[in-house]
């Protein structure tokens, strides 16, 4: 154990330690209200979205349930195409929902709700990769090797699931562009602002994303 000797770091170790418990409390008060919410929504896929986000703006458990369910597998799924990792996915997810039922009383209703909420796990992925320092494009571009393409890809002959084990297995910077660009659909510009990067690096990450992405599922035909 290390020795603190400095005040002012102790009341700043202290004061983490104290978010960090917070957190944890808002994390498990969620999980709770999961398994113990009542059945006025309980898998009713016909309630209006409108009816379910005023409920859940309201904190009804059982509202928030039923958004829990509704959009669980489909953010566990970005997740993972941004991580690469399930099990690291899975506790990105159980963050991500605490966040949607804080904010969710921000929903302006421009766009559509999947939309948002997509918008906030897309966010928790990138910030996870920040603090694991795996989004270096400048580096990745000049030590990742890839080769030029010279085969044709038959995609038939390729299960959905091999393509999103192979995105799985690309370099971070390559994997994060790749997702944001040809799966969630934002622009080079947008990606460009949002990883604080330069558009021509957006775009030459994602130009060798996709040989990299061409060759593994070439070697898997």
């Amino acid at each position: 154990m290390i020795p603190i000797y400095c005040g002012t770091y102790k009341v700043t170790i202290i004061r983490s330690i104290q978010l960090f418990i917070l957190h944890l409390f808002s994390l498990l008060n969620f999980l709770t209200s999961m398994q113990h919410s009542g059945r006025n929504f309980h898998l009713n896929k016909d309630i209006p979205e409108s009816d379910l986000i005023a409920a859940c703006i309201k904190k009804d458990p059982a509202a928030q349930r039923v958004i829990y369910e509704r959009f669980y597998s489909k953010m566990l799924a970005v997740c993972q195409r941004y991580t690469g990792n399930r099990e690291t996915a899975k506790d990105m997810v159980q963050d991500g929902f605490v966040i949607l039922f804080e904010k969710i009383g921000t929903y302006a209703g421009l766009g559509s709700f999947e939309g948002w909420v997509r918008k906030i796990f897309v966010n928790i992925s990138l910030s996870y990769l920040r603090k694991n320092d795996a989004l270096r494009y400048s580096e990745q571009i000049e030590s990742t090797s890839v080769r030029p393409v010279t085969t044709g890809l038959v995609l038939e002959k390729i299960s959905a699931d091999d393509i999103l084990r192979c995105i799985e297995q690309m370099p971070p910077g390559f994997r994060t562009i790749f997702n944001m660009y040809a799966i969630e659909g934002y622009s080079h510009n947008e990606i460009a602002k949002m990883l604080n990067i330069s558009e021509s690096t957006s775009r030459s990450q994602y130009s060798r994303a996709r040989s990299w992405l061409q060759h593994k599922l070439n070697d898997l035909k």
